[in-house]
């Protein structure tokens, strides 16, 4: 009983700067990231967390409420951090098949990497009884990069580099198209993470199929 008073004013005392040190927000992250990666969501405790983060049960809950607030900001920021990378695209550039070519071989990169492969089987298990973590997911990754590649689409339309009637659902096909027989492969677990020149293979026939849909027509 002692303990959990100890804590409970540990949190009391520290509420009025919870998140303010971002080097011990950062530990904490770290930590979890290594125990949702060993024991999945579900199997992961706070205990588990603080213990792996080198920190005290009450000062993980000044910084987070509970596992799924502390879930829902790993997975956010980290794919905030890797999806930067993906979405530098430069609209005056308007040499469509080596954008794409960048935009679509960092994004196979990411979706196949291990440690988001693991975060996507983890939202699907929680995601009917924690839809927001869903959403959250979504709109903080894959959604992001559509978005930003139909900018990118837009102002070669409007350059008559393409011809499309539809940029949302061009892009959206794109995204598609480069990541075809490569993502759900991994997600199920009937093959490993691809190598460079699998995806440089889907990439390569994704970028023909979409020229060849969008391109202006040859005079």
């Amino acid at each position: 009983m002692a303990i959990v008073d100890v804590e409970l004013t540990t949190r009391g005392q520290e509420a009025s700067s919870a998140g303010q040190d971002p080097a011990k927000r950062a530990q904490i992250m770290q930590g979890a990231r290594q125990v949702f990666l060993e024991k999945g969501f579900d199997g992961a405790s706070m205990n588990d967390i603080a213990r792996a983060a080198g920190v005290s049960k009450g000062t993980l809950y000044v910084y987070f409420e509970d596992k799924e607030r502390l879930f829902v900001e790993l997975i956010s920021t980290e794919k905030r951090e890797e999806v930067f990378r993906v979405v530098r695209l430069d609209s005056d550039d308007h040499d469509v098949p080596n954008v794409l070519r960048a935009f679509g071989t960092r994004l196979c990169n990411i979706l196949t990497r291990p440690y988001y492969v693991q975060a996507m089987r983890t939202v699907f298990g929680i995601i009917n009884r924690m839809p927001e973590i869903g959403v959250e997911f979504y709109s903080t990754g894959p959604q992001l990069c559509t978005d930003h590649l139909q900018v990118y689409l837009e102002a070669q339309v409007k350059a008559g580099v393409l011809v499309i009637d539809d940029c949302t659902l061009a892009a959206q096909q794109f995204v598609e198209l480069s990541q075809s027989g490569l993502l759900r492969r991994v997600l199920f677990g009937v093959a490993e993470t691809p190598t460079d020149a699998e995806i440089t293979h889907r990439v390569e026939s994704a970028i023909a199929i979409f020229m060849k849909a969008y391109a202006p027509p040859k005079s």
